[in-house]
């Protein structure tokens, strides 16, 4: 007897995703959402890693062509993080030889994306610092979780509220909007966004990932990802709902490295999220021991 023909209702839900999105872009609230264009060098970057082997010398080129994104490389190579014995790295190939290439495009994606992206509004103070650190923590949490990509995962971490500075820059009255629905209990966050602005910031996200061509799973985790009520749910691909419930813990372990009380979606879904990823509170325990250490280090 042969095994049943696998399902791809998970993949029409990402098309599904993408689909209401391009429409919404064209006759609905994201058309007056103003998008901007992908850096150049991210394409490029992309690109080369979407290579079954990465070329060094290509991603070594990339970061070569902007002194700053290069003299961000060797300033990481050469910081605490990496303690180095020896002589300091003096040029780009020798830094991403001591951070690894991974790690190095990860530094990459996330000075391009900081660039291409201002954020100069109050509500929004300490945005992409949050957002690299909320990637780190993403990326550590992925080495506990065989079959969940780093590079992935960080950019998860990385892009998961992009769709705020966007909003900022492309709606009137924004701002206010976050004051409310950050002040509000009676619903959630982006409820308050849709009621306002008839969309949100996980849609506005998603659309940035979208426009930029980068992973359709990245997409529609980006999307869902205020959409707790989801996780488990045989519509969707198990790596969006592990970057899901990944970022929940993510947030919450970022929260408490900081000194902040957990909010409102941690207290609601975090037993979901422990039991999608089948973890309990040692496990918890441990990951929040790398990611701190992590965070020391940075």
């Amino acid at each position: 007897m042969q095994n049943p023909a696998p399902s791809h209702a998970p993949r029409e839900r990402t098309q599904q995703i993408r689909d209401d999105i391009d429409q919404s872009r064209r006759r609905g609230p994201l058309q007056h959402i103003q998008i901007p264009p992908c850096p150049e060098l991210l394409a490029q970057l992309q690109q080369a890693m979407s290579q079954p082997e990465p070329d060094l010398n290509l991603v070594s080129r990339i970061a070569s062509s902007d002194v700053a994104m290069a003299a961000t490389l060797l300033r990481i190579a050469n910081g605490p993080l990496f303690k180095p014995v020896g002589l300091p790295c003096t040029t780009v190939g020798q830094a991403m030889t001591r951070i690894g290439l991974r790690e190095s495009v990860a530094v990459m994606t996330g000075f391009l994306a900081q660039h291409a992206i201002p954020v100069n509004a109050p509500q929004l103070a300490r945005f992409w610092e949050r957002s690299t650190k909320r990637a780190i923590a993403m990326a550590v949490i992925a080495q506990q979780l065989p079959g969940l990509s780093a590079d992935l995962a960080h950019s998860f971490g990385l892009f998961l509220h992009v769709g705020m500075p966007v909003l900022m820059q492309s709606v009137r009255g924004y701002a206010a909007t976050m004051v409310e629905a950050g002040a509000r209990i009676d619903r959630p966050y982006i409820a308050t966004e849709n009621a306002n602005h008839k969309t949100d910031h996980a849609v506005v996200g998603a659309l940035v990932v979208r426009v930029w061509n980068l992973p359709a799973p990245l997409m529609s985790a980006i999307r869902l990802h205020h959409d707790f009520g989801a996780l488990g749910h045989d519509g969707i691909e198990p790596e969006i709902h592990t970057l899901i419930a990944a970022g929940l813990i993510a947030e919450h372990l970022m929260r408490r490295h900081e000194g902040l009380p957990e909010d409102a979606d941690w207290a609601g879904h975090h037993q979901a999220a422990m039991d999608w990823l089948h973890i309990g509170w040692d496990e918890l325990a441990q990951w929040e021991e790398a990611i701190t250490a992590q965070f020391d280090a940075a």
